[in-house]
């Protein structure tokens, strides 16, 4: 594990140095994903690592948790609250309803703070690291130009039972690796419920290629081909 921790490491120093940046950051959120890049990232940079929590409409314990963790790290944050620009972004769209509502007003939220970050980075000439992990980024489990929206992804070969034993060695946190993982898209959401499969169903196939489901084989194999789009760049025809 240290043996991987290191080559983490070294990875993302090289790209911070091949982009000409002084340092890193990104979104904390309280969850095991953000708190491994932390963790990483200040073994790197401990002065030029920035962590922002960024709430919008969040639950308070994800907050303390969040604050729990940067105090036993000692890394630098900010707290930027989203809440009131959220309200009044979706006040300017008129509250429209329809079939898709629900994930399109949700799906704002990450778009705001990715807009967040990358006024950091363009302030501090810093990267804007993700905190997506390979099970959620094969499957589309990630907003578009929202928390999909980063310079490198350092776990993104990562699948999220290897990020658990990684965050395990990094000595995060137990309330962190033990709550129900969640992208805090809306009260009482949780990943595994919205993806209706379980991170260790998909962790399997995504490391062997098959599961005793078929159904569920091929249910991931759907959501593979179908996020194709949001794991490559635009588009672009050649005639």
């Amino acid at each position: 594990m240290e043996e991987l921790v290191q080559k983490l490491c070294v990875w993302i120093e090289d790209k911070v140095t091949e982009a000409k940046a002084k340092g890193i950051v990104f979104g904390l959120s309280g969850g095991i994903d953000s708190a491994v890049v932390a963790a990483l990232s200040i073994r790197i940079f401990p002065q030029n690592t920035l962590a922002i929590i960024m709430p919008c409409h969040s639950l308070e314990a994800d907050i303390n948790d969040a604050l729990g963790f940067i105090n036993k790290f000692n890394i630098p944050y900010k707290i930027i609250d989203l809440s009131k620009v959220y309200d009044l972004f979706l006040h300017l769209l008129n509250n429209e309803k329809g079939e898709n509502i629900k994930l399109a007003e949700a799906n704002i939220k990450p778009r705001l703070r990715m807009t967040n970050l990358y006024y950091f980075a363009n302030k501090l000439n810093y990267i804007v690291v993700g905190t997506g992990n390979k099970s959620e980024l094969m499957i589309g489990y990630f907003t578009k130009y929202g928390d999909g929206g980063t310079d490198i992804l350092p776990l993104g070969n990562l699948v999220k039972t290897q990020v658990r034993e990684l965050a395990e060695y990094l000595d995060i946190p137990k309330e962190i690796i033990n709550k129900p993982p969640s992208a805090g898209l809306w009260k009482g959401q949780t990943d595994e419920e919205e993806i209706g499969i379980s991170y260790e169903q998909l962790d399997k196939y995504l490391r062997t290629g098959k599961l005793n489901n078929k159904i569920i084989e091929k249910e991931i194999q759907d959501k593979i081909a179908k996020s194709a789009h949001k794991r490559i760049t635009p588009a672009i025809p050649f005639f």
